[in-house]
């Protein structure tokens, strides 16, 4: 008989070399969580208004999962994950990341 499986852990992808501050670390712990598969930060972008704090919403729905949006300054950065979560589980997920 084979080895037990183990719960896999999802997977960050490195495509760009800039990130919004702290994103990494939270994207890391949210890769942790089963259900989801792969994570890849996106478009780095800026926006008008100021958010003081790291801010991560889930935006709207893709093919496997969802667009989320994070925001800390003036500075947002698209952000795709793969998951089986719902939308509802995966701002539950977030939460506990930020905390």
């Amino acid at each position: 008989m084979g080895k037990p499986e183990k719960p896999q852990k999802g997977r960050v992808v490195w495509n760009h070399s800039t990130h919004l501050p702290g994103l990494i670390a939270i994207l890391t712990q949210l890769s942790e969580y089963e259900g989801i598969q792969t994570i890849t930060p996106a478009v780095l972008g800026s926006t008008k208004s100021n958010m003081h704090s790291l801010n991560i919403k889930v935006s709207v729905p893709i093919r496997g999962g969802f667009k989320l949006i994070a925001r800390k300054g003036k500075t947002f950065q698209e952000v795709f994950l793969l998951t089986t979560l719902s939308k509802e589980q995966l701002e539950e997920a977030i939460a506990e990341a930020l905390e």
